[in-house]
């Protein structure tokens, strides 16, 4: 069993940046693909960005050159460094950690990108 906790979220301006930070409980966190999704009202949740335990990294298109995703195995964390945010990025960012049939989710942390 794993339990993410997302921190980090909170309302911003356009151009500016944001960290969130996901800390996971339970054991053999290396060995989990970590992802970040996020989820606008009346869309569906879209991939924004994965890490796998080899530390391969894939971004939705729209991210790329702007946010960045990395993890401390050490730590139990992974991190979605946010710039240059955008008002279409607004949503709700969750964190997810995936192992063969193993599926975890958080609860997720608002971000609003306004004005």
């Amino acid at each position: 069993q794993v339990q993410l906790v997302e921190s980090g979220g909170g309302l911003v301006q356009p151009g500016g940046s944001l960290r969130l930070s996901c800390a996971a409980s339970g054991s053999l966190f290396s060995l989990y693909t970590m992802g970040w999704y996020r989820q606008a009202p009346g869309k569906q949740r879209d991939l924004v960005a994965v890490i796998t335990n080899f530390g391969l990294i894939k971004y939705k298109d729209s991210v790329k050159g702007r946010f960045t995703i990395s993890r401390d195995n050490a730590k139990n964390t992974v991190h979605l460094q946010m710039n240059s945010l955008k008002p279409e990025d607004t949503a709700v960012y969750y964190c997810n950690a995936k192992r063969n049939t193993l599926d975890y989710w958080g609860q997720g942390t608002q971000v609003t990108v306004s004005s």
